[in-house]
């Protein structure tokens, strides 16, 4: 069944107790759907189901090293499961190996284009301008976990790094997705 009907009441269930200590998988405590909490885990879904737009749209094409844009995204996709695993309380974590595989994602994107000298119109491409888009939905969905973490009085370091990683692998990728096409990057007017 697609539904049990347990959140009509307006509560959805979490892995770990208050104090953030993870359990054995099953859900033991409820919570409001509308708690910061909650909040970060739909922001986090939300990026996760935008990068499967972005990830059909680049398809097999070479994105960096022999990897292809869609191989690129689905991984991102995977480790955005640890995200929400993490902040649900499940026993799973982020961890350094995954920040630093998409800093080194970053850098040799960098190594391709030309320098960065100022702000950039969003668009171009129809890829570019998806990249964007779950760019913002990443900066906002690395809000909301910062937000329900800070509240709940936790700093999770590889967490917290990874999502902001992610903003900017993006962005280098929007950025990718114009110069593979030949498309100049706009400059806004001020």
């Amino acid at each position: 069944m697609l539904y049990t009907g347990k959140g009509d009441d307006g509560t959805t269930r979490l892995f770990a107790s208050k104090n953030g200590q993870a359990k054995t998988f099953g859900c033991d405590q409820r919570i409001s759907k509308s708690s910061a909490i909650a909040e970060a885990l739909g922001s986090v879904d939300e990026v996760n189901a935008l990068l499967g737009v972005v990830k059909l749209s680049g398809g097999n094409t070479t994105a960096i090293a022999e990897l292809a844009w869609h191989d690129l995204l689905a991984d991102v996709q995977h480790d955005l499961f640890i995200v929400q695993a993490e902040l649900a309380g499940a026993a799973k974590q982020m961890d350094s190996t995954r920040v630093e595989k998409l800093s080194s994602w970053v850098n040799a994107i960098e190594k391709e284009l030309p320098p960065i000298t100022t702000f950039f119109v969003s668009g171009g491409t129809e890829l570019a301008a998806l990249c964007d888009h779950a760019r913002t939905v990443a900066r906002r969905a690395e809000r909301r976990v910062v937000d329900a973490l800070e509240k709940e009085k936790e700093h999770k370091k590889e967490l917290f790094a990874y999502m902001n990683r992610l903003s900017s692998l993006l962005y280098a990728l929007a950025r990718l997705a114009n110069h593979q096409a030949g498309i100049p990057e706009e400059q806004p007017h001020y």
